[in-house]
């Protein structure tokens, strides 16, 4: 029972639903679905499952794979491709064999080099086992489909598992519309469909896939503000750090640079010794700060793993930047330095 509904109360309504908003304008498919990608990250349950010729040695857990029950046509509301096999059909409610989807990442783990259309999946995990006495059943696999990452934004390889909803147990339910309309101009139309059928379904705030992206990513893209601002306040004071420096000693040599001058150096010349100068104390400093660093994130990473090296690109890419700026930050200096009147350098104490 689910709200006082049978499994199959709840699957005959959402067939219904899919069927009416199928038939709105500019709809082109409709799906049920478990979890909505990146809103319910890490609310879909995973659990321990095997397959033919896997045995597991005695101690060793089985993998884990993510448990999703959809609905026929899930993949092509949501424009994932069927790599083998077919989707789900109404042919496998009939014959009451139980069968499953597999995603590509499983498919080449547990079958490498393989078919594995017509080859079988079951769960192990030990909470299924003390719900049900008998051996675990059988799914034979009918496709193989791309990987959905629905819980990180960056999409990484996914071990999952689908399942009928004629055939699975619902737990919740999401609605995947695919259209060639204005998204948004759905939501009253399908709202009424909803509310026709079942006045106290509750129903979820709207949005699409994007947007829903964009939700998740705020807090990420307010913190790289955030930081952005801190690293161009840095960067502006150690610009100022460094023309500061090399002002006060350019004014500190003015009778070296006179004397200099006198016997023939060229001004270009000076020029390019306080360049220098400010690019040999930016490297100095940036390879102090990347040893300290490297060193610092060596000591955060005993104590929080998720810390990270960053890679050879960022850092390479930031150093130069760094080195960049201070070439730049020495030019008035060494521009000075290069105007130096020789008399008034000789005459300087």
């Amino acid at each position: 029972m689910f709200y006082g509904k049978t499994r199959q109360q709840l699957v005959d309504f959402y067939k219904e639903v899919i069927r009416r908003i199928d038939a709105l304008p500019g709809v082109n498919k409709t799906a049920f679905g478990m979890v909505a990608p990146w809103r319910d990250a890490g609310s879909g349950p995973t659990l321990q499952f095997c397959a033919d010729g896997h045995d597991h040695s005695a101690g060793e857990e089985d993998p884990r794979a993510q448990y999703r029950v959809i609905s026929p046509g899930f993949f092509a509301a949501l424009g994932v491709p069927i790599i083998a096999g077919r989707d789900f059909n109404e042919s496998d409610v009939q014959s009451k064999e139980r069968v499953a989807v597999i995603s590509q990442t499983l498919a080449q783990r547990m079958f490498p080099n393989q078919d594995p259309i017509n080859r079988h999946v079951f769960w192990t995990d030990p909470v299924l086992k003390t719900n049900s006495k008998g051996p675990p059943e059988l799914q034979r696999i009918i496709g193989v489909t791309a990987d959905i990452d629905d819980v990180h934004l960056v999409p990484q390889p996914t071990v999952t598992i689908y399942n009928t909803f004629e055939q699975g147990p619902l737990y919740r339910g999401r609605l995947f519309i695919h259209t060639s309309a204005n998204p948004y101009s759905l939501v009253a139309p399908v709202t009424r469909i909803i509310r026709e059928m079942s006045a106290d379904q509750p129903i979820e705030r709207a949005a699409t896939l994007e947007d829903a992206r964009a939700e998740v990513l705020t807090p990420q893209r307010l913190n790289s503000v955030v930081f952005g601002v801190f690293a161009a306040v840095a960067l502006s004071i150690a610009v100022v750090g460094v023309a500061g420096v090399l002002a006060f000693s350019v004014s500190a040599r003015t009778r070296e640079f006179g004397i200099r001058l006198a016997l023939g150096s060229q001004p270009q010349r000076l020029f390019q010794d306080v360049i220098t100068e400010g690019a040999a104390m930016a490297a100095a400093g940036i390879m102090a700060g990347a040893v300290f660093g490297f060193v610092l994130a060596r000591v955060a990473n005993s104590y929080f793993p998720d810390v990270t090296m960053p890679g050879v690109l960022p850092v390479s890419v930031s150093a130069f930047v760094l080195l960049a700026v201070a070439v730049a930050a020495s030019m008035l200096p060494a521009a000075r330095a290069a105007r130096i009147d020789v008399i008034q350098a000789l005459r300087a104490e």
